[in-house]
């Protein structure tokens, strides 16, 4: 293994990454210039400050977020974050315990430092938005301030830009002050929702097609995020990965206390093995998000060019370049994974050349990338995003216009993709996929029907998302409650058979040197003190039922209509609600709890009576559910409102008693099944033991009624 020392301080690393700023910089001004995107607006001049001042600033801003995000990642998931050595050294006896790796310190450092850079660019962004919107000079005027007050708390993007400054405040204290694997999973979790509000208020979210704007911007960013963030994090930590202490030996020959050169000893050295490991990891996760970048990019270019004409737009042009870049860059990532990791490994590279090799080039072109991509959002695309003048009722309500009357093809025929479940569901599939293979090879046995049930779950979860069910729902209530009880118990049902996460567990191999990877993450979850909690059967039968009550009596029914979040959030909620019941009934996957047989039918047999008196309840009722949204719609087809509320509330009813009968039928089978084993077990431990316990059994009842017949004599 190689050293290192004072003698390796990466100069070639700086040489190479300190001029990714100024092309960035240079791509940024001479793209603004080309595409006239800073000049002087005859409709009003915020002046030159805000013209140029913002984009500036917006690089800086996506930068710095992208290096927190990348930076967080690497230390939850990649980076080991102690110096134990990867593999004993033959014949020694390690006395290292570990100490905090100089590369997991490093990145800490440079996450809190960009976090704080995040702070300070959001709030520069924020303001630099206001004097663009506004199109008012930068002043210290009290008009000028108070205007400021009033766009961050009252129009979109003042408020989203103050989100994003009050998560990049929150992500910096927290970069600063934890260190254990679950603080810093939390604050990466929160860097990455900083996210959010960014997408709502991307091109086109206010368009024709709202979800999916939203939806692929998010999942973009996502993307660029942890790939250019994760590159920067690489970079920092070239010469530092796999540094660790060279374990204290005892030889035959030495005697106990025996001094050993100091020098030697504590000279670090590189783990190329180790080093080859953090970079393999990487390597997986920017080729997943070069994956996402690149899907998310096109859907999210086909919502604003829709011809090929359009291309030829300063906007279309600007994508093209951005779209170019992102292939070279994936490109280079699989060089990265087939050529130089293996090299690594065998000893004919060292640590530093190959993480450099990768990073010299990426990040140059990387730098080009984000200022395209700070170019193109300051760019108008071809398709209008503003919101018509005179707008339908239901354009109004839902951000679409009424679709079409519902019939038997429409149930087919009407699709509206969201983008962002459509993602998850082919990661999902993907994943097991791999996961059953890998299985298979290995020579270890997975019921191909559970496959064949996880796929079928996805597709009903693809159809319930995007499909009909999706779009109608907006707009009438019956149709909303079949997507809500298919989402709650169909799609769960056909999950929970195929058994995800214990499939997942027994595919993944643990972790050696430290690090969490997804299977001691999942496992970390599974046995966390919030899983034993909302997995408990109890929690979990309650919740299920509860939910209900909670999301139709109160006002989060409204504010998963009318906001995009809490549509996503109420979509994740009854997913998972309705997995973790049936889980509870009929799932192989591990939980800390589970109901004896009896309990779990007892529960179904609650669900549904509850499932029965509430859809009573809806359908006697005179009182309309959410007036102001299913009462104001415009529709002229259909039944009226209150018809079609109490349409809805038959479907509950019908939809819910199905699934619930076959977990019953599920839960008795499988206790049939549990008897049987218990059966063969005994059998098995009478066979071994010469049916001893029979024996004794029948010895103390004989016992006993000797005992009776002496006590019972005169």
């Amino acid at each position: 293994m190689s050293s290192i020392g004072a003698e390796d301080h990466p100069r070639l690393a700086r040489a190479i990454a300190l001029p990714a700023i100024p092309v960035a910089l240079i791509v940024a001004i001479v793209a603004l210039w080309l595409s006239g995107s800073a000049a002087a607006s005859t409709l009003g001049d915020p002046g030159a400050l805000t013209r140029w001042g913002l984009p500036i600033a917006r690089m800086i801003h996506d930068g710095s977020m992208a290096l927190t995000i990348g930076c967080l990642v690497f230390v939850v998931a990649v980076l080991p974050r102690t110096t134990r050595p990867h593999r004993a050294e033959p014949g020694s006896t390690s006395t290292d315990s570990g100490s905090v790796q100089p590369a997991f310190n490093r990145v800490l450092s440079v996450a809190a430092g960009s976090a704080a850079v995040w702070t300070l660019a959001a709030a520069a962004v924020a303001v630099l938005s206001y004097s663009d919107a506004s199109a008012i000079p930068i002043s210290a005027d009290p008009t000028f301030t108070q205007g400021l007050g009033e766009f961050l708390t009252t129009f979109d993007q003042g408020k989203a830009w103050a989100a994003v400054t009050v998560l990049a405040a929150l992500v910096t204290t927290l970069a600063f002050a934890l260190r254990s694997p679950a603080g810093l999973a939390w604050s990466a979790g929160l860097a990455i929702g900083g996210i959010v509000p960014l997408a709502l208020i991307g091109h086109a979210s206010g368009g024709d097609d709202h979800w999916g704007a939203v939806n692929s911007i998010g999942l973009h960013l996502l993307g660029v995020c942890i790939w250019t963030g994760g590159i920067g994090a690489l970079a920092v930590t070239s010469g530092l990965l796999g540094a660790r202490m060279p374990s204290v030996t005892r030889s035959a020959g030495r005697k106990p206390g025996a001094k050993t050169d100091s020098k030697a000893g504590s000279k670090p050295v590189q783990d190329h093995a180790m080093a080859a490991d953090v970079l393999a990891r990487f390597s997986q996760l920017a080729t997943a998000s070069i994956l996402l970048v690149i899907g998310s990019g096109i859907a999210s270019a086909y919502i604003r060019v829709h011809t090929i004409a359009q291309l030829a737009t300063a906007y279309g042009a600007l994508l093209i370049a951005k779209f170019f870049l992102s292939l070279v860059l994936g490109l280079l990532g699989l060089l990265h994974r087939r050529w130089i990791i293996p090299r690594l490994r065998e000893g004919v590279l060292s640590v530093r050349r190959a993480a450099w090799s990768i990073v010299a080039v990426e990040t140059v072109l990387m730098g080009a990338v984000l200022g395209l991509a700070t170019t193109l959002a300051r760019t108008a695309p071809p398709i209008s995003t503003d919101p018509p003048t005179d707008m339908s009722p239901a354009r109004r309500l839902t951000g679409y216009e009424l679709p079409p009357a519902l019939g038997q093809e429409q149930w087919f025929t009407v699709w509206r993709f969201d983008w962002l479940w459509l993602a998850v569901i082919i990661a999902l599939g993907v994943l097991y996929v791999r996961w059953f293979v890998r299985l298979r090879r290995r020579g270890d046995k997975w019921n191909p029907l559970r496959l064949i049930s996880f796929m079928v779950g996805l597709v009903v979860l693809f159809y319930i998302t995007s499909g009909a069910p999706a779009v109608y729902a907006e707009v009438l209530f019956s149709v909303h409650m079949v997507d809500h009880m298919a989402l709650t118990m169909i799609a769960p049902l056909f999950l929970v058979i195929g058994s995800p996460i214990a499939l997942a567990l027994r595919a993944m191999s643990s972790r050696t040197d430290g690090t969490r990877g997804p299977r001691e993450w999942i496992l970390t979850l599974v046995h966390s003190r919030f899983a034993a909690v909302v997995t408990h059967p109890i929690f979990a039968g309650v919740n299920f039922a509860g939910s209900i009550i909670i999301f139709y009596g109160t006002d989060v029914f409204a504010l998963a209509l009318r906001y995009h979040v809490g549509h996503e959030l109420m979509i994740a909620h009854f997913l998972l609600t309705g997995y973790i019941f049936a889980v509870n009934m009929i799932g192989l996957d591990p939980l800390p709890h589970r109901a004896t047989y009896p309990m779990r039918l007892v529960m179904l047999l609650a669900t549904m009576v509850f499932h029965a008196f509430y859809s009573i309840s809806l359908m006697s009722t005179e009182v309309l559910s959410q007036p102001d949204w299913f009462g104001n719609m415009g529709r002229t087809w259909g039944l009226a409102a209150i018809d079609d509320q109490h349409l809805g509330a038959g479907f509950m009813w019908g939809i819910g008693e199905v699934p619930t009968l076959l977990l019953a039928i599920g839960v008795a089978v499988g206790w049939s099944r549990s008897d049987e084993r218990e059966t063969r077990r005994k059998d098995r431990e009478a066979d071994r033991t010469g049916d001893a316990e029979l024996h004794a059994y029948n010895e103390m009842l004989a016992q006993m009624a000797a005992r009776d017949r002496h006590e019972t004599r005169p």
